[in-house]
């Protein structure tokens, strides 16, 4: 392991520390993010409260009769506007939903096999919160919001193939009607809605259907940290996925299929089987450290209703896992929820998808410990890389060789570091080693590493396992709790990163005894300064990565000392190297070009020198 070779460590550790940074360079923004977005429910509130205040306005209207109460005008809307909210419970075996007749339309939904970070149910839609979908209506005195009025109580019906289907139908006036139909398979994530309308131009100015969904990500994992930084909402415009994250707003110009509002591990979306014509969504991630709430996001849509006397605009609602398998059956382009590997990092995306993902999911269909799958999966990209590195480690292993004949030549040629130079190239070509055989596979292997990293921290499968002292794979690991957060560090201490910055260092101290030219300070300290940056990164990383870091590292210490001691030979290093100085030598162009440079520019220095 020559300079080159940790030139080409120092080069993948900067690109590391760059993804990070950038990954995480959030905190300016969200403040942004959550003012624009404190405004904007502000004045959603205020909104709804006036439209509250003048329910409540007609309602005391309707209700001021000295002489007898008036019954209420069932052929108008005025049953709708005012009413008594119900609930009903409808569940397969993967989900339970509640639906309330106040909006007809769910207020909570929880995942049966999935438990969050308090180890309750995970809920993608919590009761009590402002998570509601909503669309204006004409009504007889003016516009209102469907999610404010009430419809008839909800009606269940049991399918033959094992489906339940929920109606709920609002009142309405003679002629008209609007209805919710629901459709919950018997296995699936998923509720097939219908909006049917009968008169839709009654209902609809100019037919124009403008939908808006208000979503709250509330915290299902212990790292909320990661939580956050992994949110985003997705979505497919002209049947072309994009997303957004660090930035809070996006137009959409083309038609809109889906729109996904998605946590680290788990997602809501709507699927419209006709597609929106337009619409916007915002984004606001939540920076309180206090704080329950991982995000929220404004979703507005607009669609065309069907200029017919029966209308029916079908959608899909999906609240579930951020399962590729699962997802890929939903709709085109949802698997690109997960994220793979995105924007500057999407050429890690078929490094997953083709190589990374098979072989795990292979590996753990076939064992029930994670930790041994991750461990397997470590040895089988290590063995298909092993081309690349067993160069490094050769070329180090032949350096290290070459030490002695280096030193005595520093000797004979004195202080002259270009002569030195000069000389260590002549000295690497008649034995036969590549300076940059370090460098070359070391760099090579940077994308794999970013699969992993992109791979282990959205990877479901490994949520709520446990291996050896780590209850979760899918988050950081922790022996000690600090009872204080140390800044860039966190409040804990993880075990298996401690391991991976430890054997990290083993591996750096072993480059350096290979480095036949240590007269570099830099050199020196290069050991100790990278595990200190490792540890303040790998602290707060998934648990299964920095267990696959730590096997991974401890497979490289083994190859290298195997290598060393019982490949190399060093005899035959020394005589190769007399052999190739009893050949006759010939010059590239380049390295012609180049020792004519050195020798102009050391007569140059002993021109200035003289002149002195």
């Amino acid at each position: 392991m020559d300079r080159n070779t940790v030139i080409g460590f120092v080069l993948l550790g900067l690109l590391l520390f760059l993804y990070l940074y950038l990954s995480t360079k959030s905190s300016h923004e969200l403040e942004a993010q959550r003012k624009h977005i404190a405004d904007s429910v502000a004045l959603v509130q205020q909104t709804r409260e006036a439209a509250r205040e003048a329910a409540a306005a007609r309602e005391a209207a309707a209700h001021k009769d000295t002489a007898a109460v008036k019954p209420v005008d069932t052929a108008s809307f005025e049953a709708a506007l005012k009413g008594t909210e119900q609930q009903l419970t409808v569940e397969n075996d993967v989900m339970k939903v509640v639906f309330s007749n106040k909006g007809g339309q769910p207020v909570d939904v929880e995942l049966k096999k999935f438990k969050s970070y308090d180890s309750t149910l995970v809920k993608l839609v919590a009761p009590g919160t402002d998570n509601r979908m909503s669309y204006p209506i004409n009504t007889g005195s003016g516009a209102a919001d469907i999610s404010e009025l009430y419809f008839k109580p909800g009606v269940v019906v049991k399918n033959a193939d094992g489906s339940q289907t929920v109606s709920f139908r609002l009142p309405s006036p003679s002629g008209q009607s609007l209805e919710h139909e629901f459709t919950l398979p018997a296995h699936d994530y998923v509720l097939d809605w219908s909006v049917k309308v009968s008169n839709p131009e009654k209902f609809f100015t100019q037919n124009n259907f403008n939908f808006g969904w208000n979503a709250i990500l509330g915290r299902s994992q212990k790292n909320i940290y990661d939580e956050r930084r992994l949110a985003s909402v997705c979505y497919s415009e002209d049947n072309k996925f994009d997303y957004i994250s660090s930035k809070s707003e996006r137009t959409f110009e083309k038609p809109v299929q889906w729109v996904s509002v998605s946590s680290q591990f788990f997602n809501t979306t709507i699927i419209a089987q006709n597609g929106f014509t337009a619409g916007g969504v915002h984004l606001m991630k939540e920076s309180a450290d206090t704080s329950n709430t991982v995000g929220r996001a404004q979703v507005s849509l607009q669609a065309k209703v069907p200029a017919t006397a029966v209308a029916t605009l079908p959608f899909r609602l999906y609240y579930g896992p951020n399962d590729f398998s699962i997802l890929d059956k939903q709709a085109p382009g949802m698997t690109h929820i997960i994220d793979l590997g995105r924007n500057m990092y999407s050429f890690v995306r078929p490094v997953n998808v083709y190589i990374i993902m098979p072989v795990f999911n292979f590996f753990k269909e076939h064992i029930s410990n994670f930790g041994i799958a991750i461990l397997l999966l470590t040895l089988f990209i290590r063995l298909i890389t092993s081309p690349l590195v067993y160069s490094s480690y050769l070329s180090g292993a032949k350096m290290k060789a070459l030490r002695p004949e280096i030193e005595a030549m520093k000797k004979r040629v004195g202080d002259d570091q270009q002569q030195v130079g000069m000389e260590q190239m002549k000295l690497f070509r008649e034995a036969g080693v590549n300076p940059l055989g370090g460098c070359i596979p070391a760099l090579l292997q940077i994308p794999i590493f970013f699969a992993l990293y992109s791979f282990f921290n959205s990877n479901i499968a490994l949520r709520g396992e446990s291996f050896l002292w780590s209850h979760d794979l899918s988050t950081y690991d922790s022996i000690l709790n600090l009872g204080f957060s140390i800044p860039g560090y966190g409040d804990h201490v993880s075990l298996f990163a401690l391991l991976a910055v430890v054997t990290s260092f083993l591996i750096s101290l072993y480059g350096l005894s290979m480095t036949p030219d240590q007269s570099n300070p830099a050199m020196k300290y290069m050991p100790y300064i990278m595990p200190v940056f490792l540890l303040v990164f790998f602290n707060r990383l998934a648990s299964a990565l920095t267990w696959y870091y730590t096997v991974s590292n401890l497979i490289t210490l083994a190859l290298q000392f195997v290598i060393q001691n019982y490949i190399i030979d060093h005899d035959k290093i020394l005589a190769k190297l007399q052999e190739n100085r009893a050949k006759p030598k010939t010059k590239s162009k380049w390295q012609e070009r180049l020792e004519q440079m050195q020798e102009a520019q050391k007569e140059a220095q002993k021109r200035a020198q003289s002149r002195k």
